[in-house]
């Protein structure tokens, strides 16, 4: 009984072990993780330099960015539609946002389906992101704010609480 106890001890220390240990190498801080986007404008470059060829510029303030890589100053990130590349550091933030993904979502008084909506918020707004349970995060929007189903937002994790 006592080398079952052990044992599963000892595995759950490994899952656990296993799910941090992917640590960027600059920061040390999670990959993936979500971070903002901290300026109206960023370049996306094909590299980690000023040298790289521009592909895109991302345009929106507080956009919730998934950074998956690093290199010096510089982070890779991914948006909503897997499309990414390199930034600069100075240009995000860890202050969290998210992106409403279905349209005309209820904003609720509290973490539950029978509660009672304050506000609706469209598909596509970002949105400031607050405390989150399993199944549910309090954002903000403008004025609005209220309690979504963690599913239908982009930028949290399923398995992420926050206080």
């Amino acid at each position: 009984m006592r080398q079952q106890a052990f044992a599963i001890l000892t595995l759950c220390a490994l899952a656990s072990w296993a799910s941090a240990s992917e640590r960027g190498k600059v920061t040390n801080l999670p990959i993936p993780r979500y971070v903002s986007l901290k300026a109206d404008e960023g370049n996306v470059r094909r590299g980690p330099s000023l040298s790289h060829r521009i592909d895109w510029v991302f345009k929106r303030r507080n956009m919730p960015l998934e950074v998956t890589g690093e290199h010096g100053h510089w982070r890779r990130v991914l948006d909503r539609d897997g499309q990414g590349g390199w930034v600069h550091y100075s240009l995000l933030s860890g202050a969290r946002h998210v992106i409403v993904e279905t349209d005309l979502t209820p904003m609720r008084v509290k973490p539950s389906p029978d509660a009672p909506v304050n506000a609706y918020a469209e598909a596509g707004v970002v949105a400031r992101l607050g405390n989150c349970s399993l199944d549910w995060c309090r954002i903000n929007v403008g004025r609005s704010r209220g309690w979504v189903e963690k599913s239908v937002l982009w930028g949290v994790k399923p398995d992420e609480l926050r206080e």
